[in-house]
Order: structure tokens, then C-alpha cells, then sequence
């Protein structure tokens, strides 16, 4: 459909818009390694750094290396420890046990809550520039060491091998949490989770008596390891120990071609933008379009869909900002891709007002990852403070639920024009894997839901967190403020982190926060925990008790 010309431009209405905000948290990531010398794709050995970089409250680097993406969290650690390679890790984690520092791990930096920037980390291991990608001969995949953020990913995979793993959204984000928390992206419909591909991940573990010990643990069935291999596709990380280095290839891959491991990205895809000003609709328009959303993700959750190939990000915004934009993606070559694209836009209209705009652009695959993943200013700006809730969904928002929204949404008492909104894809290829093969537990639902409330002055810390919590628990009010598992809703999304959810004041219903994040895999994620993690040194406000 060419574009309508009333109303402000694409270009000016995307300016606004953080499409996506991550779609991926570091929880703290424990990441690092203490194995040998790895080996490059086409090259030799690639020797380690004898050691980590020490930095100290007296260093200049110091401040900027306390704090993370959301300025709320900020630690005053004895040291912080930047590394290059995983062979330096398990010494830094050897020296703490021996002193009682409690450790955290810092990959990209995205995480929601304080778990890497808390009050009483005193070590955090720093992994941002232990950032290698590389085809591993041991394990025919492809080895990413975890301080890898994911366009760091994207451009290396594509480039050097034409192939992806279905990952998150936002350039910066880090491997290390995104992976173990069973992070998701545009290609979430087409190919999966991105756990759906791990092959093995390489953790450095502490046992009972305080030994120090790297495991690389696969999805091999006679792996002694394998539990630990399953903890990571979904138990999150700042758990288990500090993963240095994840392995990916494809289940059913043969060969020890590189170019044969993963799976191929779409050699270009349709990329839309449609928008409406939440201004100009009523609470019953408004509310169809939630409504629209959600009923399209449930009717086409099956892998068999017809638009299993098609992935939308639709995100509104605060009445003083006025924007509600769904972005929208599939693989050209798909059969009847426009076809499926159009009828998507017209379902997702249908009963609401006409769009102020609606454009197609065919575009490459690495153009529109790195487009998608940059030109997101809400989701990469370090200086703005937030609060966040997630929400897996089975079904659409009841009328009453999207009637709460648009009420929240129009209040006049709050004036952020960044609060958001934001729906986004499930189900596809991401249902076809049975819910006990991973740790993740929400293959059922058929999208997701995360509310944002980014701010830049700490004076508005309160009304924000406020408004973020109330919208929350007045839309999942009749299950006790959070969305407790069930036909319609599936509990919350461990990397959209969240600590009211342990908070009675803000969850009462009866299931508690590791129901929502896990639901019936906690047990076995405890007895993995208590395997290779019994001294409960890796830990944070929600990290996997120990069983009593």
C-alpha cells in the first residue's frame, strides 16, 4: 500500500520509537572459561593475555565501569577486573572465593535490575572486550566468548559464513545474559529461540570444598554435563558459574563445513512500518488494535502457520507522545510474502482507524538488522533510568485488560513521552520444540508483552516507577498483579528481569516469582545449582535457591 501522506512522516514518527528495548537482558551474566588455546577459523592458536586488567576506585576508567546501561544501578566494588580471554577468569573468581568477595560478571550490560551493579558486589569481572567469534574444530560449531555483543555477532556470522542465530534486537546487548535466559529477535518465528542452536557452553564452576573448575557441558545425551547444558537454555545467568564461552550448531547439521552449521538468514526481507496517533483513536479503537495484535500471534502460534516467516513489534506510547507503531518483517522469499504482509497490516487494522501511514521497503538482511538494532534511541541511551514488566501471553488482552492499558496510557497526571508499550512475536518455529527439551518453559505463548518506563532525572524516579508498577497490576489485577500461568497468560520473561515480582506488595497471587520466570522446570534447576554451584557463590535477588 503506498504511503498516506496526512499526518507526521515515517522517517520523523520512527525517530521516536526504541523498537524493542533489548528483547534480551544480561541477567549477571556469569561468563568465563579456563580452558586452553582455541583456534581461529582459517589460523592457528590464538595465545591469551597472561591477565586481566585490574582497575581500582582510583583509576580514571573507574566510574564509568561501576555503573550499568540503566544508571539506577551502580556498584562500589573493590576491584574491576577487564579481561580479553577466558583463560584468565578462573583465577579472578580463585582470589575471591579465597577473600569472601561476593562476584558479579558485566557482559553488554542490559540488565533490568541491580544483579551485576549491586551494593554488595565487591568483584565484578568485566568480559565486554573478551569478544571473539570462531569456528571450533573440537566441537564442529561455531564458539562465541560471551563479552560478544550481538551486531558484533550479526556482521560475523553473516560476513564470514552467510549464517545467523536467531538472537535479540538491540546492538549492544551482551551474549552472556541474553543466551542463558533464552533470548529472542526478529527471526524468533523463522528459526526459534537462540537456545534453540546451542550446541555446548563452557562455564567456570566453584564445588563444595571451593575448587575452581571449567566444565563445558553439551547437549549430548551421554554428557555427564548435559543438565548443566540445559540450565543455560533458559535458567538465566549468575547462577551456575560464569559461562566464558557459548558453542553453537544447529540441531540436525552435518558436515564440518562452517557455512553448513547454522541456519541462513533471509537473503532480504520486506520491512513495513504502519502508524497511528493514539490521540486521534477512542478506548474502543484503541483497544482493537491490542486486541487485533494479540488474536493474529494466537491464531498463528502453530510452526505449519503460513506466517510463521512474519515477525511485528508493535509499541505504543504515552498520550504526550501520541505514536503507536508496528514494525514489521518477513522473508521475501517466502511464498506470497507481500500477500501475507498485507493481510497482517489489515488484520491488525481491522475495526480501528485507518493508519496515518503504511510502507513497505524491501531491504538486505544485514541493512535491516543493523537499521533495527541502531536507530533505537530509547533502548542504547545510557543516561536514561527505567523500570520494566514482561508478560508472556497465550491470548489476546481481554477487553477489560486493553480498556486498563488505553486508561494508563491517557493519563494526564504523568507526562514521560517515553513510556511504551511494546508487543512482540512468539510462537512459530519457537512452538515446535517440546517444553522439556529447554529450560524455558513459555513454548505455549504467542507473544510477549514488556512495559517501559525510561526517564532521564532521578527526581522522577518515583512517579515513573509508579506508573510502571500500577499499569501492571491493574491489567493482570484478577490474577493477583501479575500474569500467573494459565490459558491466557504464561508468567514472566527472565530477561526483562524483575524484582517485584518477589515483592508481596506487587505479587499476590500464589505463585511465586520463580513460577513465573520458570515455572515447572525451578525443581531441576535446583538440583543443578546444587551440583555445580553448592557454596550458592553465584548470586543475586533472584537468582536459583539452593533446595532446602
Amino acid at each position: 500500500m503506498p504511503e498516506k501522506q496526512q499526518g507526521p512522516s515515517r522517517r520523523r514518527f520512527l525517530a521516536g520509537t526504541a523498537i524493542g528495548v533489548g528483547g534480551s537482558v544480561l541477567v549477571e551474566s556469569a561468563l568465563l572459561s579456563g580452558t586452553a588455546l582455541a583456534t581461529e577459523a582459517g589460523g592457528g592458536p590464538v595465545a591469551a593475555t597472561s591477565s586481566a586488567t585490574t582497575v581500582c576506585a582510583t583509576d580514571i576508567q573507574y566510574p564509568d565501569l561501576v555503573i550499568g546501561l540503566n544508571p539506577r544501578w551502580s556498584a562500589r566494588p573493590d576491584n574491576v577486573y577487564v579481561v580479553d580471554a577466558p583463560e584468565q577468569i578462573a583465577p579472578i573468581v580463585a582470589g575471591a572465593i579465597s577473600q569472601g568477595k561476593k562476584i558479579t560478571v558485566r557482559g553488554g550490560g542490559h540488565c533490568f535490575e541491580d544483579f551485576v551493579y549491586s551494593g554488595d558486589a565487591k568483584v565484578i569481572i568485566d568480559l565486554t572486550n573478551m569478544n571473539r567469534i570462531y569456528y571450533d574444530a573440537a566441537t564442529n560449531s561455531i564458539a562465541m566468548e560471551t563479552g560478544a555483543t550481538l551486531l558484533d555477532v550479526y556482521e560475523k556470522l553473516y560476513q564470514t559464513w552467510g549464517t545467523v542465530i536467531p538472537a535479540g534486537v538491540c546492538y549492544s546487548v551482551g551474549l552472556g545474559g541474553h543466551v542463558a535466559g533464552g533470548g529472542w529477535g526478529w527471526l524468533v518465528r523463522r528459526n526459534g529461540i537462540v537456545v534453540d542452536h546451542l550446541y555446548a557452553v563452557e562455564v567456570v564452576t566453584v564445588n563444595s570444598s571451593g575448587q575452581v573448575k571449567t566444565v563445558l557441558a553439551t547437549r549430548e545425551a551421554n554428557d555427564p554435563n548435559r543438565d548443566l547444558w540445559w540450565a543455560h537454555t533458559g535458567g538465566g545467568g549468575g547462577n551456575f558459574g560464569v559461562i566464558t564461552r557459548y558453542f553453537f550448531r544447529s540441531p540436525g547439521a552435518t558436515g564440518t563445513d562452517p557455512r553448513k552449521l547454522l541456519p541462513n538468514p533471509p537473503a532480504k526481507v520486506l520491512f513495513n512500518a504502519t502508524g497511528w496517533n493514539l490521540n486521534n483513536l477512542t478506548e474502543a479503537q484503541f483497544s482493537r488494535l491490542l486486541i487485533n495484535y494479540g488474536s493474529w500471534h494466537a491464531a498463528n502460534l502453530s510452526p505449519s502457520s503460513p506466517g510463521r516467516d512474519l515477525a511485528c513489534l508493535f509499541q505504543v506510547f504515552h498520550k504526550s507522545n501520541g505514536q503507536i507503531i508496528a514494525l514489521t518483517q518477513i522473508d521475501a522469499a517466502t511464498p506470497n510474502a507481500q500477500s501475507i504482509m498485507d493481510s497482517f497490516i489489515a488484520h491488525l487494522a481491522n475495526g480501528a482507524a485507518p493508519p496515518l501511514f503504511t510502507q513497505t521497503t524491501p531491504m538486505p538482511w544485514l541493512q535491516f538488522m543493523k537499521y533495527t538494532s541502531t536507530a533505537n534511541p530509547l533502548a542504547n541511551d545510557p543516561t536514561l533510568r527505567a523500570e520494566y514488566k514482561s508478560a508472556f501471553m497465550k491470548q489476546p488482552f481481554t477487553a477489560t485488560q486493553a480498556a486498563t492499558i488505553y486508561r494508563h496510557f491517557t493519563r494526564s497526571d504523568v507526562s514521560n513521552k517515553n513510556l511504551n508499550l511494546i508487543l512482540s512475536p512468539y510462537g512459530g518455529a519457537t512452538a515446535s520444540v517440546p517444553q522439556a527439551d529447554t529450560a524455558i518453559q513459555h513454548r505455549d505463548a504467542a507473544y510477549k508483552a514488556l512495559w517501559a518506563a525510561p526517564w532521564s532525572n532521578p527526581a522522577d524516579d518515583a512517579v515513573n516507577i509508579a506508573w510502571a508498577r500500577q499499569v501492571y497490576y491493574d491489567v493482570y489485577a484478577d490474577t493477583g498483579g501479575v500474569p500467573v500461568p494459565n490459558a491466557a497468560s504464561d508468567g514472566a520473561y527472565l530477561n526483562y528481569c524483575d524484582a517485584d515480582l518477589s515483592d508481596g506488595a506487587w505479587n499476590r497471587s500464589s505463585t511465586p516469582w520463580h513460577g513465573l520466570y520458570y515455572k515447572g522446570a525451578y525443581p531441576r534447576l535446583q538440583q543443578v545449582k546444587l551440583r555445580y554451584d553448592p557454596r550458592n557463590v553465584f548470586r543475586h535477588r533472584q537468582s536459583i535457591q539452593l533446595p532446602s
